[in-house]
């Protein structure tokens, strides 16, 4: 019998020049979906769009959210490009598959109150907390993802000049951070780094506390950490500071185009989403404040 794991994992990393979260992706859905399809009898080459279907349904039945059911959907189809590739098919059973349109939910920010109540959590004295203080910092002051926060080195941020050096798929980007943030930054690289890094770390700006390059999930549970202290109710990861720092860009005069550069979407129409809630925001605004627009 086939690896098919092994075999779709060295097609991705060789046919398909996505980023190595993506492959993941691709790979933890296929692996579901094949032991779907194998507690059903059905081997993949022989599975046709009814079996891709009730494995849709499936998903409907787990309850899982319709963007996850589309990603999942997006992994089988190309699941099956690879096993044409490997000439073991023709037609690829997933493509015609179609998923109900669902209403796309816009994404969650934070007041800039919350903001200031989230970075005032932690505790700057300790090297844990200093470090943290720097990351919340910067990750609200440039608007880069999570992945490339902890993939920095400490030569991508210029203290003296104030720009940040992103290093993403697309190329390096340069943002402005703040002078709070430079602060911050400063702060932990030449007072606290020094306390938890160790051989292993390298030019790592962020590390944990044995010493390594802090990960993605534990840089969100230091977000949900420091929400919970400071009294936040919303849903948020680190993704939200990433969506709060774009809204309040917008709210104070930057350009669609101009976050679109620090953000580093590819195409623009990834950033019009916050004029979107800019605009639900001013409505929103409006019906609470103006004394008329309650009347009936």
């Amino acid at each position: 019998m086939l690896d098919y794991y092994s075999l779709f994992s060295e097609y991705l990393a060789e046919q398909k020049p996505n980023s190595a979260n993506t492959r993941e992706s691709y790979l933890r859905d296929t692996l579901h979906f094949l032991e779907f399809l194998s507690e059903t009898g059905v081997v993949p080459e022989q599975a046709g769009e009814e079996d891709i279907q009730g494995y849709v349904d499936h998903l409907h039945e787990l309850g899982r959210s319709p963007t996850t059911i589309t990603r999942n959907l997006a992994s089988v189809r190309c699941f099956y490009k690879f096993l044409i590739f490997r000439g073991l098919l023709d037609k690829n059973p997933a493509k015609g598959i179609k998923l109900e349109r669902a209403e796309k939910k816009l994404p969650q920010v934070l007041s800039g109150e919350e903001i200031n109540l989230l970075l005032a959590q932690p505790d700057i004295t300790d090297p844990k907390g200093c470090r943290d203080k720097a990351m919340l910092e910067l990750l609200y002051a440039t608007g880069i993802r999570a992945s490339e926060l902890i993939n920095l080195d400490i030569g991508d941020i210029n203290l003296r000049s104030g720009v940040l050096y992103c290093r993403g798929n697309k190329g390096v980007r340069s943002i402005p951070v703040y002078p709070a943030a430079v602060v911050a930054v400063s702060d932990y690289i030449y007072r606290m780094r020094g306390l938890i890094a160790g051989p292993e770390s390298g030019d790592a700006l962020f590390v944990n506390l044995n010493g390594g390059r802090l990960t993605r999930q534990g840089f969100w549970k230091i977000v949900k950490g420091y929400a919970a202290s400071a009294g936040i109710t919303k849903e948020i990861t680190p993704h939200t500071l990433r969506h709060s720092f774009a809204l309040h860009l917008l709210e104070g005069g930057a350009s669609v185009k101009d976050i679109q550069t620090m953000m580093g979407h590819a195409d623009i129409s990834s950033t019009q989403v916050y004029v979107q809630m800019l605009d639900n925001h001013v409505k929103q605004v409006y019906q609470d404040c103006h004394p008329r627009a309650k009347l009936g």
